[in-house]
């Protein structure tokens, strides 16, 4: 009697330990499928984060973008920081352009800036205002005991003729040697304006090269179209 219970009891307890390791097993799949979806999930939510953090600095590299690359406001043009201009120089530019707006009106009267040169199909020659030789004129503003004079040097070259040049003078002084207006290729060329006029600041090598003259044309009394100087 004592045997068949002593067997019948160890099949139980054989049979019992070899179901723990299934369950043991079982349990431990578990474990890791769960280790698995926390670490699947901890990923996931990293790689979320990283993704967010990589869309947080797009945004912010495009809305820095669109602040540098936004078209600025139309309005009025800032003006440059700098010095006010010259008055002096203001009111030089002044008279000039109401001399040039007076001389426009005059009948016969050529305009050259110094170093200019310039064909005059009407008669039929070339001028070259070469240079300004002198200019002692009474600054303006000043008193002076004498007027002074202004001498320029131009060159005067016929269609058919050679070069010739002149020294035209604001004065006529035959004592200085000096004279208002020569003869040539038929007509008798006056010099009647000579700007702009110095002062007291700036004499006439400040204004050497910036000289403007007026020459007045006309038709020579001798006729024979001979030139004289």
């Amino acid at each position: 009697m004592h045997h068949p219970i002593l067997i019948t009891a160890f099949g139980l307890l054989t049979l019992a330990t070899c179901k723990n390791p299934e369950t043991k097993n079982g349990i431990t799949n578990t474990e890791t499928s769960v280790n698995t979806t926390s670490t699947s999930t901890a990923e996931d939510h990293h790689t979320n984060t990283v993704y967010s953090t990589d869309s947080i600095s797009n945004s912010s590299t495009v809305t820095t973008m669109q602040e540098h690359t936004t078209p600025p406001k139309k309005g009025n043009p800032k003006m440059a920081p700098g010095l006010p201009p010259d008055k002096a120089a203001m009111d030089q530019a002044k008279k000039e352009a109401a001399r040039n707006s007076a001389n426009s009106e005059k009948d016969g009267v050529i305009y050259l800036k110094e170093g200019e040169r310039r064909f005059l199909k009407e008669y039929e020659m070339n001028v070259t205002f070469k240079k300004m030789l002198e200019d002692s004129r009474c600054p303006e503003g000043v008193e002076c005991v004498w007027a002074g004079n202004a001498t320029a040097e131009i060159e005067f070259m016929g269609t058919y003729t050679r070069p010739m040049t002149f020294q035209l003078s604001t004065t006529n002084d035959t004592r200085r040697g000096t004279t208002t207006s020569g003869n040539f290729n038929g007509y008798s060329i006056s010099l009647v304006e000579v700007y702009p006029q110095t002062t007291s600041d700036k004499g006439f090598k400040a204004l050497q090269g910036n000289y403007k003259i007026g020459l007045k044309f006309s038709k020579s009394s001798n006729g024979d179209g001979v030139t004289t100087k």
